[in-house]
């Protein structure tokens, strides 16, 4: 990204929630500031928000379950919402999605804002819900999540294990927009995770400009992203 002209910063606190439009030639440097953080992720077609994120044609058509660099992040309409161009950590979950807040009490005990104020235990589903109400989105909207920074492997008995190693501090993943792609996210650990004190993670988020060279190697990495991208390009001809 040091190539790369970068427009804006911001910090994401543990436990907070955000949402934003990448354009088009875009892209944004996630970083995991302390080691351990989990950021859940939904996608939309900015101009068209029926058009999202669909994670099983993600992982189906790029025959993986592994998202890392050089994978693409699918809409429900074959097209390309966001490529992965870095990413030092290696893994990102499609599986284990976010906690509600029946969820978070039962495992994490009572955290009322009556007590703790700024510090009460917030949960993914209504921490997406509120940003997602800012872009005329509701409950019905309401996807699968992808957990950049989080690993889950399965076994071969089929039990799904979580890696709590599999972020450090300093791990990065980056974003590239080839079309107009609204980002949901919010920073809360992964359901998965078994530290027993909630304790989300804080990430620094980075928004450069970029020219689409840098997501050559996503384009070309299968023939089924040569597609995808032709099916994004589309929309701009």
């Amino acid at each position: 990204m040091t190539d790369n002209p970068i427009f804006a910063e911001e910090h994401l606190p543990g436990g907070g929630h955000l949402s934003f439009v990448l354009k088009r030639g875009q892209q944004v440097r996630f970083t995991d500031l302390e080691g351990g953080a989990n950021l859940s992720l939904m996608l939309f077609n900015a101009a068209e928000k029926s058009e999202r994120l669909n994670l099983p044609d993600t992982l189906k058509c790029q025959h993986t379950a592994k998202l890392t660099r050089g994978h693409c992040l699918y809409s429900d309409m074959g097209r390309v919402l966001a490529a992965i161009t870095e990413d030092t950590c290696g893994w990102s979950d499609s599986i284990g999605g976010v906690l509600n807040a029946e969820e978070v009490q039962e495992k994490y005990g009572q955290g009322r804002y009556q007590e703790l104020r700024n510090g009460f235990f917030r949960n993914g589903t209504d921490n997406l819900l509120v940003e997602m109400g800012k872009w005329d989105l509701g409950l019905a909207d309401l996807t699968m999540a992808l957990n950049l920074f989080s690993r889950v492997d399965v076994g071969t008995d089929g039990a799904l294990r979580f890696d709590p190693d599999n972020a450090k501090a300093g791990d990065f993943i980056e974003l590239y927009a080839p079309m107009d792609t609204l980002f949901v996210v919010t920073a809360l650990q992964h359901p998965m995770d078994p530290t027993p004190h909630y304790a989300p993670k804080p990430l620094q988020l980075t928004f450069s400009r970029a020219d689409a060279s840098v997501a050559e190697h996503c384009r070309t990495s299968r023939p089924e992203n040569v597609r995808g991208f032709i099916n994004t390009q589309r929309l701009f001809a």
